[in-house]
C-alpha cells in the first residue's frame, strides 16, 4: 500500500459535494447565529455599548460583551494577550466587540448593526518602520550567531548593504473560519471547529469557559484548507461560540462570510530584511549581518516562533562562513498575523535570495553560478549550530539544470530579448532547503488510537486533521500495509480530543511524519497480538506468521492462509483485546533559544525549480512560460498527493510572490478584502508547460518508510518565478543592471521596475564640470 499513487480518501466526496465539513452538519434544533459588531478604528478607547435598539429586533436573543466570560477573557495560544471580548481598548480596525446572537444569521447581522458604540481614537502604528521608530515590538529580539561577523565584513574584497520588504499573504482557503457548539446540559460542551489544533481549540474553550478541558471535546471533520489560518485562529471563534451556548444553552455557531474572515483573521507576516554583507570576486559570502524585523499585529499569536524559523531559514542552501541574525517581532495595530505554509521560511529565504542576486548582479556574474558556489556541504554548520549531514541540494540542481536544459535556454532568451524591444523573457533557477520538525520540541509528539471490530473491520484514529492534503489517505495506506490488508477494510474517523488527547498542531509539514509513527506503532502493538492468536490456529511460531494482502500465514507455510477476519473473530472469543494506542516522539533534536544554538531539525527536504516568464513593458503584465521542479519527498508514502502538494505550493507561492498583495489604508483598514481586490492566482496562471519530477533513490533514514515532508517545503521553490521576472525586468535596462523587485512583484510593481530601468539608460552621464 505505501508508496503508491492513491487517490486522496475523500475525493469522490469532494466531486460529489458529499463530503461534510462543519458547517455542512445536519442542524441541531433552536441552532442560534452570531454576528460580530467591529470596531470602526484601528486604535481606540472604546468608551460604552449600547445595545437596546438591537435586542428589540425580532429573532435578536442576546449580545456577548467581556461581562460574559466566565474563566479568562484571552484566546492568546501562546502568549496570553490576545482580549476575546474587549473591556476598554480595540487594537485593529475590525476588532469584534461584542457578538450579537440571535434565532438566524440575518437577524445577527441586522442586530450587530443595531449596536450603538462610542470610541476615543487613539494613534496607530501600522507599519514595520513605524513600529521601528516608535519601538513598538512584542517581547526581546532573538539571536542567532556564527564566527567573526565585524572582522569578515572588514576583510571581505566586496561589501554590499540594502533592505528586503516581504509582504503578507491572506490564507483564502476555500472554507472559511467555522464553529458548532452544542452543550448537552450538563456542563459539557461538543464542539465541531474547523481547525488544525483541535487540542489548543479546546484549551482555549475550557480557559474561556472557565472549565476543565475535559468537559469540552473538540472534532475536526475535515477543512476546506488551513494553510496555518486553522492552526491558532480557529479559537476565538469556537469560544464566542461556546461563550453563547453557555449563556442561551442552546446550539450555536459562527461561520464567517468571505470579507468578514479576511477582515478578522491573521495574514502571513510581512517582513523587512536589513543587511550587510561580504563576499569575494567569485561570488563566495564571506560574510552576512542580517536584522530581520516581522509585522506581528496587535497580539503576539506565534509570532516569535514565525520570526525564529525565518531567522533559521535566512541561509536558505547557502553556507555563510560568519553570519549573525537579529529578529523582531514589531506590534502593530493590525490583525494578529499568523501561522502560513513555510511558517517565516519562505521570508527568511526571499531575503537571502534577493541578497544572492544582488551579489551576482554587483559582480556581472550569473546569478545560478554565485549560488552554486555557495552550496551547503556535508560536515558544514548551519549559524544556528546544525550539522548537515547528506546534503542533496548540488545533486538536485545539476539533474534539474540539464533535464530543464537551461544553459540551452539562457542562450535562446538571450537572442530573443536583443531582437525584441517590449517584450523580455527572463529564467531562474533557485534552490530550496527547509528543515523538518517544530522547532518548539516538545510538539514533536503524536499518538494514535486504532480499534478492531470482531468482524475484522477497522477503526483509525490520530491527532492529524485533514485539511485537503491528504494526510489521511497517508494514514490508511500505513495502517493497512501494517496490518496486512485492503483500505477498504479500515474507516479513518474525524479527528477528535476524546480518541487522541493533547495533539500538536497539524502543521511544520510534520503531520505524515509524526501521526504516521504513532499510527504504525498502534497496528504493531495489534499486530504482535493476533500473531499469536495467529500462531495458534496455524501451528507455527508467532515470529513467523505473516500479516498480508487481508491474509494471515506462516512463512515456512504459505499456502495454508486463514483470513484476517477469521484470526480477529477467534482473537475476541480469545479474549485478547483489540484496540491499541499508538505514540511517537522525534528524537534527537533540541533548540536553546537564549543561546541560538542547537539541532532543532530531523532532517532537511530540499528541492529546486527553474521558471521562465516573459514580461510586456507597455503594461507590466507577465507570463510564466516554463516551470520545471525537481524535488526530494524521500520514498514518498504516495506519489498522487505529494505531486499534487508540490504543484499547488508552487502555485500559492507564485502568488505570495506576484499577485497577492494586502493593502491597509492609512486609517488601518483592509481595503483589499474580497476575490475582486485580492489576487489569488488562477488556472490562467499556472504554466502551460510544468514539469515536476521527483527525486529518484532518495529514502531518508529514521523517518516513516524512509518519506520526507511535503507540505510545505514546495512552497519556495515559487522564489524562482520572483527571480526571474527580475532577470526578465533586468534586460529593459543596460547591460548587468539589476533590477529592484518589490514582493510581490504585481504588474504595477514591475511597470514600475522597468520603467526605472529604463530611465536610468536614458540620463546622460554627468561628466565633471556638468
Amino acid at each position: 500500500m505505501v508508496g503508491k499513487p492513491k487517490p486522496h480518501d475523500s475525493a469522490l466526496g469532494h466531486v460529489k459535494g458529499a463530503a461534510s465539513y462543519t458547517d455542512d452538519q445536519r442542524l441541531p434544533s433552536g441552532m442560534l447565529s452570531l454576528w460580530p459588531v467591529l470596531s470602526p478604528y484601528a486604535h481606540a478607547h472604546l468608551l460604552s455599548l449600547d445595545f437596546e435598539e438591537a435586542l428589540a429586533l425580532p429573532g435578536v436573543i442576546t449580545v456577548l460583551t467581556h461581562k460574559d466570560v466566565i474563566g479568562e477573557n484571552d484566546s492568546g495560544a501562546v502568549v496570553h494577550d490576545e482580549v476575546l471580548l474587549p473591556v476598554d481598548q480595540v487594537f485593529y480596525c475590525g476588532q469584534p466587540v461584542a457578538w450579537v446572537v440571535a434565532e438566524s444569521e440575518d437577524a445577527a447581522r441586522l442586530g450587530a448593526a443595531a449596536v450603538k458604540a462610542d470610541y476615543e481614537e487613539l494613534s496607530a502604528v501600522l507599519t514595520i518602520k513605524a513600529a521601528i521608530q516608535q519601538s513598538s515590538f512584542h517581547g526581546e529580539p532573538q539571536y542567532m550567531n556564527k564566527g567573526d561577523v565585524a572582522a569578515a565584513l572588514s576583510e571581505a574584497e566586496h561589501g554590499l548593504a540594502g533592505e528586503v520588504e516581504v509582504g503578507g499573504q491572506d490564507h483564502f482557503y476555500l472554507e472559511t473560519q467555522a464553529t458548532w457548539v452544542i452543550p448537552d446540559g450538563e456542563g459539557n460542551y461538543q464542539v465541531t471547529s474547523s481547525t488544525q489544533h483541535p487540542s489548543e481549540t479546546q484549551i482555549v474553550v475550557a480557559r474561556v469557559l472557565g472549565i476543565p478541558s475535559s468537559r469540552v471535546v473538540v472534532t475536526s471533520l475535515r477543512m476546506g484548507g488551513g494553510f496555518g489560518g486553522k492552526e491558532t485562529q480557529a479559537n476565538p471563534y469556537a469560544a464566542v461560540a461556546a461563550l453563547a451556548a453557555y449563556k442561551t444553552g442552546k446550539p450555536v455557531r459562527v461561520r464567517l462570510k468571505r470579507d468578514l474572515d479576511m477582515v478578522l483573521t491573521g495574514k502571513r507576516h510581512p517582513f523587512l530584511g536589513v543587511y550587510k554583507v561580504g563576499f569575494d570576486a567569485e561570488g563566495r559570502l564571506a560574510g552576512l549581518e542580517l536584522d530581520l524585523y516581522s509585522d506581528g499585529g496587535w497580539s503576539t499569536d506565534l509570532s516569535h516562533a514565525v520570526l525564529q524559523r525565518a531567522m533559521f531559514h535566512s541561509d536558505n542552501a547557502y553556507r555563510v562562513p560568519h553570519m549573525s541574525v537579529r529578529g523582531q517581532v514589531c506590534k502593530t495595530n493590525k490583525t494578529s498575523q499568523t501561522a502560513f505554509r513555510g511558517f517565516g521560511g519562505p521570508q527568511g529565504m526571499v531575503v537571502v535570495e534577493s541578497i544572492l542576486a544582488r551579489v551576482a548582479a554587483h559582480l556581472k556574474l550569473p546569478p545560478e553560478l554565485v549560488r552554486e558556489r555557495n552550496f551547503y556541504q556535508d560536515g558544514d554548520v548551519t549559524h544556528y549550530g546544525q550539522t548537515l549531514s547528506d546534503v542533496r541540494v548540488k545533486r538536485i540542481w545539476q539533474t534539474l539544470r540539464t533535464s530543464a536544459e537551461l544553459d540551452k535556454r539562457k542562450l535562446e532568451l538571450a537572442t530573443f530579448n536583443a531582437s525584441s524591444p517590449h517584450l523580455k523573457r527572463g529564467l531562474a533557477i533557485t534552490p530550496v532547503k527547509f528543515g523538518i520538525s517544530f522547532t518548539t520540541t516538545f510538539l514533536n509528539q503524536a499518538g494514535a488510537f486504532v480499534l478492531i471490530y470482531a468482524d475484522g473491520s477497522v477503526q483509525l484514529n490520530h491527532g492529524g486533521t485533514e485539511m485537503g492534503q491528504g494526510l489521511h489517505v497517508k494514514m490508511l495506506q500505513i495502517a493497512a500495509q501494517t496490518l496486512g490488508v485492503p483500505l477498504s477494510r479500515i474507516r479513518m474517523m474525524p479527528t477528535a480530543t476524546d480518541k487522541v488527547p493533547n495533539t500538536s498542531a497539524t502543521a511544520a509539514s510534520s503531520g505524515a511524519d509524526l501521526n504516521g509513527q504513532a499510527v504504525r506503532d498502534a497496528c504493531e502493538t495489534l499486530k504482535s497480538r493476533l500473531s499469536e492468536v495467529a500462531a495458534s490456529m496455524l501451528k507455527a511460531g508467532a515470529e513467523s506468521v505473516i500479516f498480508e494482502e487481508d491474509a494471515v500465514f506462516s512463512e515456512g507455510d504459505p499456502n495454508t492462509r486463514l483470513s484476517f477476519a477469521e484470526v480477529v473473530g477467534q482473537a475476541y472469543l480469545s479474549q485478547v483485546s483489540l484496540s491499541a494506542t499508538g505514540f511517537y516522539r522525534t528524537p534527537n533534536i533540541y533548540f536553546n533559544k537564549q543561546k541560538g544554538q542547537g539541532k532543532p531539525f530531523h532532517y532537511y527536504a530540499y528541492g529546486a525549480s527553474v521558471s521562465e516568464v516573459e514580461i510586456d513593458s507597455f503594461t507590466g503584465t507577465y507570463n510564466l512560460r516554463r516551470v520545471d521542479i525537481l524535488h526530494d519527498v524521500g520514498d514518498s508514502l504516495n506519489p498522487l498527493i505529494d505531486r499534487g502538494q508540490i504543484e499547488g505550493g508552487f502555485v500559492q507561492g507564485m502568488g505570495w510572490l506576484t499577485t497577492e498583495e494586502l493593502v491597509w489604508d492609512e486609517s488601518g483598514r483592509l481595503r483589499t478584502h474580497a476575490p475582486s481586490t485580492y489576487k489569488i492566482p488562477t488556472v490562467s496562471e499556472v504554466p502551460e508547460t510544468f514539469n515536476v519530477s521527483l527525486l529518484e533513490q532518495a529514502k531518508q533514514d529514521s523517518v516513516i518508510h524512509g518519506s520526507k515532508a511535503v507540505g510545505e517545503p514546495p512552497f519556495m521553490l515559487a522564489i524562482s518565478v520572483r527571480e526571474a521576472l527580475r532577470d526578465a525586468a533586468s534586460a529593459f535596462g543596460s547591460a548587468g543592471a539589476y533590477a529592484e523587485l518589490p514582493a510581490p512583484a504585481t504588474p504595477e510593481a514591475v511597470l514600475m521596475t522597468v520603467e526605472s530601468l529604463r530611465a536610468e539608460q536614458l540620463e546622460p552621464e554627468l561628466v565633471p564640470g556638468d
